[in-house]
């Protein structure tokens, strides 16, 4: 099916309130994308790449980031600025007259908290402006598709928002079982074919379709040698996460949905944030039926389980009053989104999910900000006064939940125990414990507090 005309003359940069679950502004051409998306589900999309104009790139340069790391062809963002028309205009020509190709991707290696280094990928400026256009022409679709306990990588939807779902399913159903499972090495293993035929589903308008593969097998550059990609989605790409998504929601969404709903015995709630989600049962037999199930499904499409970070164990309040009527020790715990889960209870005895900061993200925080605390040790105080309370102020963003109020406390002591010694460190004279809460009172840091409510 055709999807129809472009933007409406004179009103091309006029943005509107799209229905989308996000409940995000949609211009009005995608507008009437979504709701011809949402009207009929099984509609097959043959003309989208008009949508892809100059507006829609202007949109997707606005989102980059200024101070993003350059790609094979050393283009910054301030560089593309200076000529910002012009190199768009030029830009949307190449994209419709069939001359632009995507340039491989920039491969880094980035630190990770068990000493491993985690791959990640630089694609050019123009490369991410225009997959960030295409992206925002997918996403009018498949927001619509999507499933709700789907959360990661969504407009208008955060880890959160994953979190608070999983919050409110262990709290108020049965949930006796929880099953904490991750894909091994998940966007380096996307199977190319499988996911050109899932986004088929959907999309039928051959230049976008060409993009995908193009984007898929440009390759990476690792210093000056090149190499092929016949599987995964570039890592720092910005049509990598939608594609995803995308894989996920036909290999994982649609399947668990439907298992629940024709297999289980009893209650089975879903979160799922990218390739990490939780599944919470309340029989046992289904757990370990879907846990077999899932191996089976997972393999069909090149995917494993992360033999160490998939587990299935008990959790829940019927299973924490049987442990405590029992004698046993707590039940075992699971991590989730940087944060540990654990069974707790209020002062008034009663049972209640608690979260505490996972100890290897604590950890790999520390390292990194003490690393950087060295480089800045010849600052002036007053900055790195403002460079740590803006590391604390994200800190506590993120991690200031319900029930974690002594892991702020203990990240915040040990910011303040990494400032002294940096300041020691320079000091010639020797920097006291009672110099520097001088400093403290007069250089304040914010203080651990509570940011999320829920």
């Amino acid at each position: 099916m055709v999807e129809g005309r472009g933007q409406p003359g004179g009103h091309r940069s006029r943005l509107v309130q799209g229905r989308t679950q996000s409940r995000r502004q949609l211009p009005l051409n995608l507008r009437r994308v979504n709701e011809v998306a949402r009207r009929d589900k099984t509609t097959r999309f043959t003309a989208l790449f008009h949508h892809v104009d100059v507006d829609a790139l202007h949109r997707a340069f606005r989102r980059q980031k200024r101070r993003a790391s350059a790609g094979v062809d050393g283009v910054t963002a301030e560089q593309y600025e200076e000529h910002l028309v012009a190199n768009l205009r030029s830009l949307h020509h190449r994209l419709h007259t069939g001359r632009y190709r995507p340039q491989p991707v920039r491969r880094v290696y980035i630190p990770k908290a068990d000493s491993s280094r985690r791959p990640l990928g630089m694609p050019t400026l123009e490369d991410k402006i225009v997959q960030g256009a295409v992206a925002e022409v997918l996403s009018a679709i498949y927001e619509v598709d999507f499933l709700g306990f789907s959360y990661g990588f969504r407009p208008g939807r955060g880890p959160h928002d994953a979190l608070k779902s999983l919050h409110k399913a262990i709290m108020t159903q049965c949930v006796n079982w929880v099953l904490d499972a991750d894909l091994r090495r998940f966007f380096d293993s996307v199977d190319h074919e499988w996911l050109i035929r899932m986004v088929s589903h959907r999309i039928a308008d051959p230049r976008v379709l060409n993009l995908i593969r193009q984007w898929l097998t440009a390759g990476v550059m690792e210093g000056n040698e090149w190499n092929e990609t016949r599987e995964g989605t570039p890592q720092g790409a910005g049509i990598s996460p939608l594609l995803a998504n995308i894989f996920l929601h036909y290999v994982l969404d649609l399947w668990a949905h439907q298992w629940r709903r024709r297999e289980a015995r009893g209650r089975v709630s879903i979160v799922r944030y990218a390739d990490d989600f939780v599944l919470g049962f309340q029989y046992e037999s289904d757990a370990r039926r879907m846990l077999d199930a899932l191996h089976e499904r997972m393999g069909k499409f090149g995917q494993t389980l992360h033999a160490e970070k998939t587990r299935l164990i008990e959790f829940g309040r019927l299973r924490a009053i049987r442990a405590r009527d029992s004698g046993r020790r707590r039940l075992k715990t699971f991590d989730f989104l940087g944060f540990t889960h654990y069974c707790g209870w209020t002062r008034n005895d009663r049972f209640i999910l608690k979260r505490k900061t996972q100890r290897k993200k604590l950890t790999a925080s520390l390292t990194r900000i003490r690393r950087m605390a060295k480089r800045r040790m010849h600052s002036p105080i007053t900055d790195q006064c403002k460079w740590l309370s803006r590391v604390l102020r994200g800190h506590y963003e993120y991690y200031g939940v319900r029930c974690n109020f002594s892991s702020l406390r203990s990240f915040y002591r040990e910011i303040c125990r990494i400032w002294y010694r940096a300041l020691r460190r320079r000091s010639r004279c020797g920097m006291t414990w009672e110099r520097f809460n001088q400093i403290l009172s007069s250089h304040l840091l914010p203080v651990p507090r509570i940011t999320q409510t829920y």
